[in-house]
């Protein structure tokens, strides 16, 4: 089998010579993201939303055709195709919009022509199921008809394209009702005739034998392959159906569309650029601005490793990844994000290397001491290890704590806590501290958590008959643009007969309040500190300390 399909179209495999004529014929995209996308659950374009959508399908993203609705669904339906054929009329593009319609004569026609509209996508049924139990009408009255239909947009001056309903369903088990109402649309003047999976059930290898088998019995017409992604096979489908004779391919922005959605566009503009000789005139650079807009106005989340769009397929996250790239970018394939206006990034977390945090760090134009890099990347797996991500917008963030760090000598730490916050009680903390080897318990109760906190602490200084500086103030904030899930900083301000700031990272604000206090501890403890030379005096539980 895998022969006949360079016997139907002579379609050579991707990296020989391409054959002249119909290999490099244009196959069309129609976007149907504005009526078939609109079945989405939960989703519902406003007028002015379709009309910028219509505006980037058309201009941005250069596809050939749009569906932009059906036919007498509703005044907001009319009033959105409207703006869409005032403006596609000024800029030359309205033979570009199509409109659904019934086989309702003359319903459908009469609504399309008061919504300025110039072509009619004309819904039959392609199945012999479908016509026997939904119309409950014999092939000849459908056929009749829909002639009638077609007759009747002719003279309003409407073009006709032809859906077939369920005709996968029809060519596996109706197939010569299916063959004949194709037979018959072949001699009626319709424009194209579109083929629909409609309920996604075909398999690659059913796409293939049936595109074969009705473009050698009708070469002149021009076929539409219409997919839906029940069983994630659209893209496939949608391959087959290219390089089987399809003139013509129907997508949806971000795949949307009832149950599993449509043939996503995105994905489908890459393979057939990447994997076909055909030629088609999507703008690949535009994709994603206009998916991101697509997702703003639908409310439905682009998941994060959707081909092409997706946030995470462009994010390089094993550091062997990073460091394959630095050597002959040994990770990289054909879809390169520059092709769809995105960049390649190297994810920071748990599995980071230092090659992934170099390539980030190369991007913010910092460079790092061997030994400074080392504990960046530890501090950068300790954060993966509590959150999903660390940003490159969080890289100046985490430098600025561990190069604080460095500088201080650590004689003191928390060394563990439990907190209490509840609804009609004062929240309370249970702290254990480690200063100089020894350790202090003490438990609070305060207004918050940080400020139990900073009154078991003091009840530990007071214990050692030590003074805390002076809390100034106290500022949380996290890396620009607010996408990350990684960490906040707390910066406080202290008085300690000087002015000076400490900072703490953490995904709980509280904590980094407490290891900004940690810091803070350390740095008047070495301002303090003096070991007798002699010998290392202790008290009870005081140690020697000699006022700077």
């Amino acid at each position: 089998m895998e022969g006949s399909r360079n016997q139907v179209k002579n379609q050579p495999s991707k990296g020989s010579k391409p054959l002249e004529g119909l290999n490099q014929r244009h196959v069309e995209i129609m976007d149907t993201t504005l009526r078939d996308g609109e079945q989405t659950s939960g989703v519902s374009f406003l007028p002015s939303e379709k009309l910028q959508i219509a505006k980037l399908l058309l201009e941005e993203l250069k596809v050939d055709r749009i569906e932009v609705a059906s036919a007498r669904v509703s005044e907001g339906e009319l009033e959105g195709v409207q703006k869409i054929t005032q403006w596609a009329s000024q800029k030359g593009h309205l033979h570009q919009v199509e409109v659904l319609g019934f086989v309702d004569t003359p319903v459908s026609v009469d609504w399309i022509e008061d919504a300025g509209a110039k072509v009619l996508n004309l819904l039959t049924k392609g199945s012999l199921n479908h016509l026997v139990h939904q119309l409950k009408k014999t092939p000849e009255q459908h056929f009749s008809e829909i002639e009638e239909c077609i007759n009747y947009a002719q003279k309003k001056g409407i073009e006709v394209n032809v859906y077939l309903e369920d005709w996968s369903n029809g060519m596996r088990n109706s197939q010569e009702y299916t063959l004949s109402l194709i037979d018959f649309l072949d001699h009626q003047p319709v424009k194209r005739i579109m083929l629909p999976d409609t309920l996604g059930l075909l398999s690659p290898e059913e796409v293939k034998d049936y595109f074969q088998l009705i473009v050698s019995r009708f070469p002149n017409a021009h076929f539409d392959f219409h997919a839906h992604n029940d069983y994630d096979l659209s893209v496939a489908n949608v391959m087959e159906a290219i390089l089987n004779g399809a003139a013509g391919i129907h997508t949806t922005v971000n795949g949307l569309g009832e149950r599993a959605g449509n043939a996503p566009l995105e994905s489908i503009v890459a393979v057939v650029k990447d994997f076909t000789h055909f030629e088609i005139g999507v703008r690949e650079n535009k994709i994603f601005r206009v998916s991101k807009l697509v997702e703003q106005f639908s409310g439905q989340n682009i998941p994060a490793n959707k081909p092409v769009v997706g946030e995470n397929v462009f994010t390089q996250t094993a550091g062997i990844h990073a460091d394959g790239d630095n050597k002959k970018n040994l990770y990289f394939n054909d879809l390169m994000p520059e092709r769809f206006g995105r960049q390649r990034k190297y994810a920071l977390g748990k599995t980071s290397g230092k090659a992934n945090i170099l390539k980030n760090l190369e991007e913010l134009g910092i460079s790092l001491e061997k030994d400074e890099l080392t504990k960046v990347t530890q501090r950068i797996i300790e954060l993966g290890d509590k959150k999903e991500r660390v940003t490159t917008e969080d890289l100046p963030y985490i430098i600025s704590d561990v190069l604080q760090n460095n500088s201080i000598s650590k004689h003191i730490s928390i060394e563990g806590y439990h907190m209490t916050h509840s609804k009609g009680l004062k929240p309370t903390v249970q702290l254990r501290m480690n200063i100089h080897g020894k350790f202090y318990d003490e438990s609070a109760t305060g207004d918050g958590q940080y400020d139990s906190f900073m009154k078991a602490l003091k009840k530990i200084y007071k214990s050692l008959g030590r003074e805390l500086p002076r809390l100034v103030d106290y500022h949380v904030s996290i890396p620009p643009g607010g996408k990350t899930d990684a960490f906040v900083e707390t910066v406080v301000t202290w008085d300690y007969g000087k002015i000076f700031k400490t900072k703490g990272l953490d995904p709980d604000q509280t904590v980094a309040a407490m290891m900004a206090t940690e810091k803070m501890l350390n740095i008047i403890e070495n301002m303090n500190y003096q070991p007798n030379k002699e010998e290392s005096t202790y008290y009870g539980n005081e140690y020697r300390a000699v006022a700077g």
